[in-house]
């Protein structure tokens, strides 16, 4: 999909919204109350009306185009920029992109977009796993001894020629990193390999991983790659994550920084996905409603 594509599939917010009720209901309209069938009202909105519920609703309704002002060609062409910018883009250039007219309503599309990108049911990794931690951020203007750092923790797991996860995290325990083990990956899985911190080995037996599953890297010592043992690939994964913090979005809260993870996770694993538009628009007709008030809370 290319932004010709959606100016030539998509000239008007009536061909979008026929997009929209495709991807939400596969099989036909249904009561988002009552989930019986529906008919289309004849209105500027394609609304749909529910007889069994007296309930009247349109193909926006609950997800994260609830109660948008912006057109919906604005929706899908911000969609594709996202999908489509390997290192991702930031609110300003969408702003100046699409003449948005704040900043305010560029980065709350953004982030409602991203939302969407954030996945419930993800599965269990398996086969080669490699995970690594990183720190992203900078140092306080003028600030000096402990507490003159501002980087945040962010753990990565990647299955060899698999998915990828990242998650921000508070600290590098054996306690944290054991919850995110559990969470993404299987006691099957047939190795999982670290560096040598002090915390691996007390994670993978609080997550139920054998000692023989776990093999190490001692990069303490210099040493990165010995046969198929090494951390090269889930790196590689942060080095892409770091020049998108560096070269795109500058400066972004911890508060946020979950939200970009998902994000830069979500593309990374659909990289080679040909629909990744289509699959996209399909997660933000599923999932719920974001408010500002939410967002900022």
């Amino acid at each position: 999909m290319t932004l010709i594509d959606i100016n030539t599939m998509f000239p008007s917010d009536d061909k979008c919204r026929e997009m929209l009720v495709r991807l939400r209901f596969p099989e036909g309209p249904r009561c988002l109350r009552c989930k019986a069938p529906v008919v289309e009202l004849e209105t500027d909105k394609q609304l749909f009306y529910c007889k069994d519920c007296d309930y009247q609703f349109s193909v926006l309704a609950g997800t994260v185009f609830n109660d948008t002002h912006l057109p919906l060609i604005t929706w899908f062409t911000a969609t594709l920029l996202l999908c489509e910018a390997k290192k991702g883009i930031s609110a300003c250039q969408i702003q100046r992109t699409l003449g948005i007219g704040s900043y305010k309503t560029a980065w709350y599309l953004c982030h409602r977009i991203r939302a969407a990108m954030a996945e419930v049911d993800k599965q269990m990794l398996d086969g080669t796993i490699e995970m690594d931690e990183t720190y992203i951020g900078g140092v306080k203007r003028g600030g000096r001894g402990p507490h003159a750092s501002e980087k945040e923790i962010v753990i990565g797991i990647r299955q060899r020629g698999g998915e990828l996860r990242f998650y921000h995290v508070k600290n590098t325990k054996s306690k944290t990193l054991a919850k995110y083990l559990k969470d993404s990956v299987s006691v099957d899985v047939d190795k999982i390999i670290t560096d040598d911190w002090v915390g691996y080995p007390k994670a993978m037996m609080k997550a139920g991983i054998h000692k023989d599953q776990h093999k190490t890297i001692n990069h303490s010592q210099k040493v990165y790659v010995i046969g198929d043992i090494h951390t090269n690939t889930v790196e590689n994964a942060f080095s892409l994550l770091k020049r998108g913090m560096m070269g795109t979005w500058h400066h972004l809260s911890a508060k946020h920084l979950a939200s970009y993870l998902e994000e830069m996770s979500f593309r990374f694993n659909r990289r080679k996905n040909s629909d990744l538009f289509l699959d996209t628009l399909r997660h933000m007709v599923t999932a719920p409603v974001l408010t500002f008030q939410k967002l900022t809370a």
